[in-house]
């Protein structure tokens, strides 16, 4: 069943297109991964759905609402979360106040969010009065992610979640992505480790140049010897 759908999408930054007709389609209780080689508007895509992207025509709808022109904050509203691969921490905040900035929008009982999280990111219990330039990368990623499931989300927008990453912490929020999944929301995610990303997505897509150049399940993407070869380093 779609949860989002993006139909022949062009759109881009200053009168300058980065997206050239994409298409993408997310069903409930499902990670979708995108990938692409630089410049390929992966990430404006992402921007694009959180309404940071002009767009000059196609549409995105969400549960059969068409939300192309909304503004980012009526995004939100709609329990769409993004977290953005840069700044996307409150560096002098602790743990727990940047965790409490995510819930502005959320009904839920703060604490008990606040307890989900921590359950959810166990090494940010211990820290969670440390502030956020103190932590790993790999922690201050762990953070950011929380704070978008404070507002308690049915589609999270991931941009690069684990770059720059150490091996050990990229396969601990790859981790984590699955089991946010598995909890009943719906992942978009712009991964550049496409190899990893691809092994547990249930969709894929390649983007060339603003344009869709593959569709397929991870596991058939990872299979195909040409998208390996152009886009997987063989």
């Amino acid at each position: 069943m779609k949860l989002l759908e993006v139909k022949e999408l062009i759109g881009g930054y200053g009168g300058v297109n980065v997206l050239n007709g994409i298409n993408l389609t997310i069903n409930y209780d499902q990670i979708v991964v995108i990938v692409g080689p630089n410049g390929a508007g992966k990430s404006t895509a992402m921007k694009a759905i959180f309404g940071l992207v002009h767009i000059t025509s196609g549409n995105i709808t969400y549960k059969e609402e068409d939300i192309t022109s909304y503004r980012p904050d009526r995004v939100a509203k709609l329990k769409i979360a993004y977290v953005p691969q840069e700044k996307n921490v409150f560096s002098s905040m602790t743990v727990n106040e940047n965790l409490e900035m995510g819930a502005f929008l959320s009904s839920g009982d703060k604490k008990i969010l606040l307890e989900k999280i921590y359950s959810i990111f166990p090494p940010l219990a211990d820290k969670r009065r440390q502030a956020a330039n103190t932590l790993s990368g790999g922690q201050r990623q762990m953070v950011a992610i929380g704070r978008a499931l404070m507002l308690e989300p049915k589609l999270l927008l991931l941009d690069e979640p684990t770059a720059g990453l150490s091996p050990k912490f990229k396969d601990q929020i790859f981790q984590k992505i699955v089991e946010i999944k598995n909890m009943g929301l719906s992942v978009l995610m712009v991964e550049q480790n496409a190899r990893d990303a691809l092994a547990f997505a249930d969709k894929g897509y390649v983007l060339v140049m603003g344009k869709n150049r593959y569709e397929d399940t991870g596991k058939n993407l990872l299979e195909s010897s040409e998208v390996a070869e152009m886009f997987l380093g063989g």
